[in-house]
């Protein structure tokens, strides 16, 4: 039996190695003192942890209450930075891990791989038209989002990433001494350069800066691990099924809302939209050219050695008369690939300049098809030319467009548009006050009617005129871009029908939407419903029903493929109902709506929107998939993945390769599950059985209704979150664009779910992430001994009960209450404080104890030893990064405004450390 799933020995060493290191940087830049200090607290925080007492206590708060500046910042640096270089080790591991698991036999399976889900699929004797059935309909995209945008600056990443690639030549067998020494030179070095950089951004970052973070990935990794994902499925399927020559269709594609969601965030306009939509195309034809210029190295071949088509030469002879000058190109007339793609380089840097410029991106897929065609009949017909199929495979990905940009924007702009509209062109006086019945059959009547409505643009106040602009330029960049380049328009807090009517009559004006004299309807853009409050969920299926039931809107429908995309919101329902509630009312919104969809022949796309933090859906990509319906991920699947989540999923390009992987074999796995006949089922297979919904109701009533006490019911509430947290300090962070809450409210309901999860977290309560799911859950298990073995068979069997379960065992590990008690200092009610704090600390137990009677488990996440593992080896190194918070808000609060800017510093110094320390932000 191998060892390389939890052999941890090679890590310890990484991390003991990057900790000298840094402990020698902190004797060079602060002398031994600074070392031993840094030494102390630690050892202070470590013992409190194995053995609390109070004279340890009152010595470490003492300690950090007599630091001064600039000694107090060197030693929030030292935590921070060393958690950085934990981070780096851990990836360079999972690498390594990855590695060890290549280099075994054939009969060693890496646990949720492509290999892994191909073997398993092939165990359950699938066929090869089945295993086509579902290739041919599995999707997977994820939207990267730029809120809460990385905590760590770019500068950072890069010396990351360095760091990690210097660390894995570490593992070469083969490495000499001389090389180990200069290795080990190069790595002081980049971590000397990790000390001495600034880790605060001084400006908040601009929509601008957001796009090019983002673009970073695609850069990096994306690009190139993409097509690797669908080469590894290709490959598998050869193994498993050799009788079968497998061309995978493209499954996983990534889009993004940077540069395209409005929503709360008026930095992001029409003209930032178009840009955005630029900087992407520029990447990618940046990329092409290299790949290009790479191929045109290695296609060597000459007419005097090989056969090629006569009609092929006739079409290179006649496209460089049309597009090449005199002297252009490869002088050597019998290298005619060579030649082709001279003209291809040229056509290609002439894309949105010239008439000698690509048109389509379709334009340049025939010409590489051409090329590969006629190359490969030189070829024996089993060797693929592997590098010109990938870059095919990425032309169809990423077109001249790179990523789909999806818009978004909230329902009350577009009512407020079309209300103005309406009363300009005198069609109705006050469009907002109509019932939602006469909405609903006014707005189908400007559907179906071809003339447009609209006059003069100077008519309308600016505000309309900024929302019809973005119509325009959805209508320019599907003609500029391609129709990918922006294929779905969002509705934010969709909570009626008229509300996606709305967004079709924006679009009916501006001609993306059309009806024909004949009655034929041509539109090009998804409409799609937001559904985020607990409300809004319940209410969705009645919402859909009655839009599907709509002649006008099930004609839009038919044009777009009978395809409906649904947009959920875990953020605000959340923030709103608690973690559990919102969950279970997800999954039950989403079985609801595919069952009443398919009676209307209508197929759904659901976008889950998961923040990377557990208190806002988070967690990793194949357990989000296999938390879902089964039956709902026939159609396909998407995902946004959040801004603080990029670095650690993407900025390696073998930790990319690996998290998509995972995503990829999930997906696999579950759509051949769906595809099974139920006569083939097992007793394992994944059906909701209705005493296990009974149960969740249960559950999820007693948990919203314990939640909304506190949150909602407790007047004190809210003053206690605000002065327990750093949340004011958080606005001073320069991590993202976007205002904390919508329209500079003070309300709870108005502050941003992402300001509301990360100030929980810095705290170490974690509250959003667990809160009341306790309460529900011991609701239905202190029934009877029954209830409680019902729960425990649900873990067993349903996935998304398990990972739910698992989820909150993981987010009760992360909590810390000793040490979120230190911030009980910094709120001015004591005994609120207390009264609160009591409460919270009461449901923390409550769901503890039920959460190891139905997992089984002696102590949270036995079943996960190496996330236990790292989650109690950090937290030594955590807590003092709590502790010098507390203290410095705490001075920060009570000085006056010539000492607190300088305080203030310090303080988002910590909160950026405790962000690396806890490996999540908001």
């Amino acid at each position: 039996m191998i060892n390389v799933a939890d052999n941890t020995s090679l890590l310890r060493n990484d991390v003991k190695m990057l900790g000298n290191i840094l402990g020698e940087l902190l004797v060079h830049h602060g002398g031994i003192s600074l070392f031993n200090k840094v030494e102390e607290i630690r050892e202070l925080t470590k013992e409190l942890r194995n053995n609390y007492n109070e004279e340890a206590y009152d010595k470490l708060k003492k300690e950090i209450s007599n630091l001064k500046s600039p000694t107090r910042s060197h030693v929030i640096r030292a935590f921070s930075v060393y958690f950085h270089l934990v981070n780096i080790a851990e990836q360079n591991h999972r690498v390594r891990r990855r590695r060890q698991y290549q280099l075994q036999d054939e009969t060693v399976v890496q646990p949720v791989s492509i290999e892994s889900a191909v073997s398993y699929i092939k165990e359950k004797n699938t066929s090869e038209e089945t295993i086509q059935q579902i290739l041919e309909n599995l999707s997977l995209e994820l939207i990267i989002t730029a809120h809460p945008t990385e905590a760590t600056k770019r500068t950072v990443l890069e010396i990351q990433k360095r760091i990690s690639a210097i660390l894995q030549k570490f593992d070469n067998p083969l490495l000499t001494s001389k090389e180990r020494k200069g290795l080990e030179e190069s790595l002081f070095n980049e971590i000397t350069a990790l000390w001495q950089t600034d880790e605060l951004r001084h400006r908040k970052p601009t929509v601008m800066d957001e796009v090019k973070n983002g673009l970073y990935y695609f850069d990096q990794t994306l690009f190139d691990v993409i097509p690797e994902i669908h080469g590894e499925m290709e490959e598998q399927l050869n193994t498993f099924y050799p009788d079968k020559n497998w061309d995978v269709p493209n499954f996983l594609y990534f889009g993004s809302w940077i540069g395209g969601d409005r929503d709360g965030n008026p930095n992001v306009t029409p003209d930032i939209t178009w840009k955005t939509l630029e900087l992407q195309r520029d990447l990618v034809l940046r990329k092409y050219e290299a790949s290009l210029v790479e191929l045109m190295k290695r296609f060597s071949q000459s007419t005097e050695r090989v056969a090629i088509s006569e009609d092929f030469i006739a079409t290179v002879r006649d496209e460089e008369a049309e597009f090449m000058e005199l002297g252009e190109g490869w002088p050597i007339k019998s290298e005619v690939y060579r030649r082709k793609f001279a003209i291809m380089i040229k056509r290609l840097k002439h894309v949105g300049k010239s008439d000698v410029g690509y048109r389509h991106a379709d334009d340049l897929l025939r010409d590489l098809e051409q090329i590969k065609e006629s190359a490969e009949t030189h070829q024996p017909s089993h060797n693929r030319l592997k590098t010109i199929r990938k870059l095919i495979r990425q032309v169809k990905l990423f077109g001249f467009h790179l990523a789909t940009l999806d818009i978004r924007n909230h329902s009350g702009e577009h009512e407020a548009a079309v209300a103005e509209i309406l009363k300009v062109v005198g069609v109705e006086k006050d469009y907002a006050s109509l019932t939602e019945e006469k909405k609903q059959a006014l707005l189908e009547n400007v559907l179906s009617d071809p003339r447009p409505l609209m006059l003069l643009e100077e008519d309308y106040s600016e505000s309309t005129q900024e929302i019809f602009n973005v119509f325009r330029l959805i209508k320019k960049a599907h003609k500029e871009f391609g129709s990918r380049s922006i294929d779905v328009y969002l509705v934010s807090m969709t909570q009626s029908p008229s509300d996606l009517l709305e967004v079709l009559v924006l679009a009916k004006e501006a001609g993306i939407y059309r009806l024909h004299s004949d009655g034929k309807v041509e539109t090009g853009l998804n409409v799609a419903p937001l559904l985020e409050t607990v409300d809004d969920l319940v209410a969705g299926p009645e919402i859909m029903k009655t839009l599907f039931e709509m002649d006008v809107y099930r004609k839009h429908l038919n044009e777009r493929g009978n395809l409906q995309e649904i947009m959920l919101g875990y953020s605000d329902g959340s923030k709103d109902g608690g973690t559990l509630t919102a969950n279970w009312k997800l999954f039950k919104a989403q079985r609801e709506i595919h069952k009443m969809a398919s009676q209307y022949n209508i197929r759904l796309k659901y976008f889950h929107g998961r923040g990377g933090s557990l208190g806002r859906g988070g967690g990793p990509l194949n357990r989000s998939i296999l938390s879902q319906p089964a039956e709902t991920l026939g159609d396909g699947v998407k995902i946004t993945e959040q801004g603080e989540v990029l670095s650690s999923r993407y900025l390696l390009g073998d930790i990319a390769f690996r998290n998509l992987e995972q995503a990829s074999s999930a997906l696999l796995e579950a759509s051949a599950w769906a595809y099974r006949k139920e006569g083939e089922a097992d007793e394992e297979d994944r059906f909701l059985k209705k005493d296990w919904e009974k149960a969740m109701e249960v559950i999820s009533d007693a948990a919203l209704t314990k939640y909304q006490s506190l949150v909602f019911g407790d007047k004190d509430f809210l003053t206690y979150f605000k002065q327990t947290t750093p949340l004011q300090e958080l606005g001073s962070l320069n991590i993202g664009s976007r205002p904390m809450s919508r329209k500079g409210s003070e309300r709870f309901e108005d502050l941003r779910a992402i300001p509301w999860v990360f100030a929980w977290t810095q705290c170490r309560q974690f509250l959003p992430a667990w809160y009341a799911a306790g309460t529900g859950l011991n609701a239905f298990a202190s029934q009877g001994p029954e209830n409680l073995e019902l729960l425990q068979k649900m873990y067993l069997k349903w996935p998304f009960f398990q990972v739910t379960i698992n989820n909150l065992q993981l987010a009760l590990l992360k909590a810390d209450l000793a040490t979120s008690k230190e911030y009980l200092n910094l709120v001015e009610d004591k005994e609120m404080a207390a009264r609160i704090f009591g409460d919270i600390s009461d449901e923390y137990k409550l769901t503890r104890e039920v959460l190891l009677k139905i997992s089984g488990n002696k102590e949270l996440l036995d079943h996960t030893p190496v996330i236990q593992e790292t989650v109690y080896r950090r937290n030594p190194y955590i807590d003092p990064l709590n502790f010098l918070q507390v203290d410095l808000i705490q001075k920060m609060r009570e000085s006056d405004d010539d000492q607190s800017e300088d305080i203030l510093t310090e303080v988002l110094l910590t909160i950026s450390g405790l962000a690396a320390g806890l490996v999540n932000t908001g």
